[in-house]
């Protein structure tokens, strides 16, 4: 048995190990290509990518034919990006420039990337999109729209979520904690508000707050509820009251979702529709994951023999040993 429990502790380590490395990723934007027509077929871009490359394969912008890039600063790091500035010129578009042509970027499908494309028009009209491995390209169409807003915020507030594993695991941490039922209903609408809150504050610009100390209470945040997990009886604040404590530490959740949606940008004139939807699809992720997981944990629970009672502390390892590692690695980051 100890031998067992012994490879059980190595392994585990060993997917921590693994899981760190892709926790990551929610810290890193979507690839940003954001272009501003400054008249005479002339426009300002702006090209930011991830500052750490997945892959050697480059994204690389492209260009309706006629446009050229006649200068470009060398990329400069801000948040977790490079941003580079482009000048570009397309002098045989004609008058109405951009509209009715195709952008795109290449690589994408090689890095798992996504782009959020924004052009601005002289006369005001605005265009987002979102290019991915399956969509690479975007003909700008003559007026845009505010479905496309609608859905491509909710596309990548799904995404962000999807791919954020410590905001993941901290809600797997609550239906752990909880179970299933109207005390998971309860908390995970906490969570929900909380998180919701502090989103929609920081985007509007109500208040700001360092980003590197924010994550590192993230962190801190799932290696309480790991804790807890551990605990049983009346001291366990977080069994007695999950709503209140999965409201307080959304509040921290919310302000990494907020720093992801800064980084990739809002449309001038749709700030609170992009704001909204790209909530609505962080709640339909987290929902989805919810869902998979009490399924999942449905189908093992058919499974005869007597293997439970010895793996219900495997999450718990998990989510452990992840956010302590998280936390050293983001409290020096605070100390730097």
């Amino acid at each position: 048995m100890n031998r067992r429990l012994h490879l059980l502790r190595i392994a585990i380590l060993l997917l921590a190990g693994c899981l760190g490395t892709a926790a990551q990723a929610h810290r890193f934007a979507p690839t940003l290509l954001q272009l501003s027509e400054l008249g005479s077929g002339s426009y300002n871009v702006v090209w930011k990518t991830p500052a750490q490359a997945t892959s050697p394969v480059p994204l690389t912008p492209v260009w309706p034919e006629g446009c050229n890039v006649v200068s470009a600063s060398p990329p400069q790091p801000e948040g977790t990006g490079l941003v580079t500035s482009l000048q570009l010129r397309c002098p045989g578009l004609g008058d109405e420039g951009l509209v009715g042509q195709t952008l795109g970027v290449n690589g994408l499908a090689a890095n798992q990337a996504t782009v959020m494309l924004m052009l601005t028009l002289l006369d005001g009209r605005q265009y987002q999109q979102v290019l991915n491995a399956e969509q690479p390209r975007y003909t700008v169409p003559e007026e845009p729209g505010a479905g496309r807003v609608m859905k491509d915020y909710t596309v990548l507030g799904v995404e962000h979520i999807w791919t954020g594993i410590d905001h993941l695991l901290f809600v797997f941490g609550l239906l752990l904690l909880v179970g299933s039922g109207v005390r998971l209903l309860w908390t995970i609408t906490a969570f929900t508000a909380g998180h919701s809150i502090t989103l929609s504050l920081v985007t509007l610009g109500f208040f700001d707050y360092p980003v590197a100390l924010v994550e590192f209470t993230i962190a801190v945040s799932i290696f309480w509820l790991a804790v807890a997990l551990t605990q049983r009886g009346e001291r366990n604040l977080f069994r007695r009251h999950p709503w209140w404590l999965a409201g307080g530490f959304g509040l921290l959740h919310g302000m990494g979702f907020a720093g992801a949606l800064a980084e990739t940008g809002l449309p001038a004139d749709n700030v609170p529709l992009a704001l909204l939807f790209f909530n609505i699809g962080i709640e339909l992720g987290q929902i989805a994951f919810i869902l998979l997981m009490l399924l999942l944990w449905r189908s093992l629970r058919r499974i005869p023999g007597e293997w439970q009672p010895r793996l219900r502390p495997v999450p718990v390892y998990v989510l452990g040993t992840l956010s302590a590692m998280w936390c050293i690695e983001r409290g020096l980051e605070v100390l730097v």
